[in-house]
């Protein structure tokens, strides 16, 4: 892929995120594609990955990612953003966040995400 290319590609992927459109960002994912979370240090599978987004979605509809840096890389691409949304419980939050993303074959096959810990903890009470 060009550099043009990944950067769409990103805008498409974290665009449908942000639009709750779960059909466009799990045919972003190459079938065996593996998540994984500093928070948990464990590796999800696509499918898991899409149960906690339907809940993600239900939690946060207003959910904004405010783009810090965005960067194509030779096999992927790297985002750094704030992640805005307000709680269920009316509470303003944000969530600083920085992705590190693999593609092959225009797909997905590796999602590393860093999440602040202390930011995410606000979340914990509203279940999953």
């Amino acid at each position: 892929m060009t550099e043009q290319e990944i950067l769409d590609f990103a805008e498409k992927f974290v665009g449908a995120i942000q639009r709750g459109d779960v059909a466009t960002v799990r045919a972003c994912y190459a079938p065996g594609a593996k998540l994984w979370h500093n928070t948990d240090r464990v590796e999800q599978t696509v499918d898991e990955n899409m149960a906690v987004l339907d809940w993600f979605v239900r939690t946060l509809p207003d959910r904004n990612y405010r783009v810090v840096r965005r960067v194509a890389l030779a096999d992927g691409f790297l985002q750094q953003h704030v992640l805005e949304a307000t709680l269920p419980d009316g509470t303003a939050w944000s969530m600083d966040a920085c992705c590190v993303i693999k593609i092959e074959d225009g797909l997905i096959t590796r999602l590393d995400e860093y999440l602040d810990s202390a930011q995410g903890k606000a979340l914990r009470s509203f279940g999953r």
